[in-house]
């Protein structure tokens, strides 16, 4: 039985590409569907990352039965700031079949070459500011907000189509509780600086904050592995759809002398108040969530963002100042009821954030890993 591969042009039917996971995860009890509008809305010409990216979609048929599916598209804004010509791959679920997993990765592989790409890396949705890495390890429990979640056996065929290890990159487990004593003590020296001062997004002014968030988040992972800024048509986009999930509580902003000088934004887990509904928004999904959300809050919270702006960061009067929004996110945390926290991803590289995290008691429970390959 041959394998047939369709390609489909963005915008285009995407009914066997998001349904395609349920055959596939079918017997996973910690795969999480997401929701159609969010692979829809992502997919869409009308996102602002294809207003410097393109890409298309791919998906796998035997028999003409769907069994996988891949994405292919080109960063170019990544490729102003690297000059590598590497284009990326995303997307990839499929069934235990490495004809199928090649087949996918090979389409993906010629449609970057034909555009002149010399190398192919991923899995991205659709860049390093989307969900990122194939899952290695940590099988075991469901992905948090914006995590991506992979069968044990889709990295070995990833390496078995022609891809290497390329990175990667750490998921914490963090428990919400008691605060080291010498965390506490950082903390405690940080807060009585009287130019420090720190505040929560406010919502009725969320763009603004937001854009606070990641001018500083942009300035302090500038030099980050594979680091591309976001757009102000992403940073609205972002925005917008922040103002859906966020718990204002769980953002701080910190400035120095009037000067925002580190942040951190965490999110509840929607995934925990989203496992059920498969996807679908309608009929039932939409006031299930929304029910959950008010009375059967989620337990989990990611820590997508802690950033520190440069001059900061290297200055030792403020070296407390990681472990300061540490503190204050489990304080917030514990307040509002959650009861873990994910910090991720972080690069495993990445040593003094790696410490910082072990040392205010995070534990590794996931890695994700990216591939690359020759064209």
């Amino acid at each position: 039985m041959t394998v047939e591969i369709r390609e489909i042009p963005l915008g285009g039917g995407l009914r066997d590409f998001l349904d395609v996971v349920d055959y596939i995860y079918r017997d996973d009890p910690n795969y999480v569907r997401p929701l159609n509008m969010d692979v829809q809305g992502t997919l869409s010409p009308k996102n602002p990352f294809f207003l410097h990216g393109e890409g298309t979609i791919f998906t796998a048929y035997r028999n003409d039965w769907c069994v996988g599916r891949c994405t292919a598209q080109i960063d170019r804004l990544h490729l102003a700031r690297y000059q590598d010509k590497s284009g990326f791959f995303g997307f990839l679920d499929t069934i235990d079949d490495e004809e199928v997993a090649t087949a996918l990765l090979d389409a993906a592989a010629e449609w970057l070459a034909v555009r002149g790409m010399a190398r192919m890396r991923g899995p991205l949705m659709l860049s390093m500011n989307g969900e990122v890495g194939c899952l290695v390890e940590g099988f075991d429990s469901p992905p948090v907000i914006m995590m991506p979640h992979h069968r044990p056996y889709q990295g070995e065929l990833i390496e078995k189509a022609g891809l290497a290890k390329l990175k990667d990159c750490y998921a914490w487990k963090y428990k919400v509780g008691e605060v080291p004593p010498r965390a506490r003590k950082a903390h405690d020296e940080i807060a009585a600086m009287p130019e420090v001062k720190t505040r929560h997004a406010d919502p009725k002014h969320l763009e603004r904050d937001v854009r606070l968030v990641i001018g500083v988040h942009n300035d302090g992972w500038s030099e980050n592995w594979g680091f591309v800024p976001m757009t102000e048509e992403e940073l609205a986009k972002m925005a917008k759809e922040l103002k859906l999930i966020l718990d204002p509580e769980l953002t701080f902003i910190t400035e120095i002398d009037g000067e925002a000088a580190a942040v951190a934004l965490a999110l509840p887990n929607i995934n925990e108040v989203i496992r059920d509904i498969n996807g679908k928004l309608f009929p039932i999904g939409l006031p299930k969530i929304l029910w959950r959300l008010s009375f059967d809050r989620p337990k989990w919270a990611r820590l997508i963002i802690l950033g520190i702006r440069k001059k900061y960061r290297g200055a030792k009067k403020y070296a407390a100042l990681s472990t300061y929004l540490y503190a204050q996110m489990n304080q917030a945390g514990l307040r509002r009821g959650y009861e873990y926290g994910e910090l991720s991803y972080t690069l495993d590289d990445n040593h003094p954030v790696n410490t910082a995290i072990k040392f205010m008691g995070g534990k590794i429970y996931k890695r994700y890993r990216f591939y690359e390959r020759t064209l």
